[in-house]
């Protein structure tokens, strides 16, 4: 037999097995990854260095998405709101509160709070904000029904396909320019919202590119 197979054909079994047991490794590792929030996001809802309830806030109170976040129908971005915007009102409002402490602090010191971002896109993507929400996009599409969420969310997976299927059928996601920051705001049925939509899609010239180039800068 040993003329049949090298010395050196003893250890491929082993090698074989090791091989097996790193693929098998790296391929649990890669499910984990990509089929939990930690690669689509979905879900995630970090704890804020200060409790900010958008369901209060922005429900109960019905305090307009632009009065904190500012510039979205005008800039690319949306910004996430400087100390000041908070101490707008809370300079009146629980100006003692311990949970606030944290606020105070900032804007006596003039260091901003260390929010944690929620919301973040690959660097190699492009989106603009103020061309969605100008063109009948809400809120509401991709960042879900953030008025009654105590904890903000990553709503949607925010991935390439799922990006398409509004570029594709964007008259299933536009809505009247009046009701864009209204998160309670829902079409009688999907068929009127299609059919309001199409109109849309027409008298604002709606033509999304699906080219790479749209996003990929």
């Amino acid at each position: 037999m040993s003329k049949i197979f090298p010395k050196w054909s003893n250890s491929v079994p082993l090698k074989v097995v090791l091989i097996l047991a790193v693929l098998s490794v790296v391929l649990v590792g890669l499910v984990y990854y990509y089929f939990t929030p930690n690669y689509t996001r979905v879900g995630y809802a970090p704890t804020q260095p200060v409790s900010f309830d958008h369901r209060l806030h922005a429900g109960e109170l019905g305090i307009d998405c632009r009065y904190c976040h500012t510039h979205v129908e005008r800039s690319q971005h949306s910004t996430v709101p400087p100390t000041s915007t908070c101490m707008n009102c809370h300079n009146q409002i629980k100006s003692e509160s311990d949970a606030l402490a944290l606020v105070r602090a900032s804007h006596e010191s003039g260091e901003s709070i260390p929010w944690v971002r929620v919301h973040e896109l690959p660097d190699f993507v492009y989106f603009d904000h103020s061309v969605h929400v100008n063109r009948g996009v809400s809120c509401y599409e991709c960042h879900g029904q953030v008025n009654e969420m105590e904890v903000v969310r990553h709503d949607q997976s925010f991935s390439m396909g799922w990006c398409l299927e509004c570029h594709r059928e964007p008259e299933r996601y536009l809505r009247p320019p009046e009701e864009i920051y209204n998160m309670d705001w829902h079409a009688e049925s999907e068929e009127a919202r299609v059919e309001m939509g199409v109109e849309f899609v027409h008298d604002w010239n709606v033509n999304p590119p699906l080219s790479c180039s749209a996003c990929h800068r």
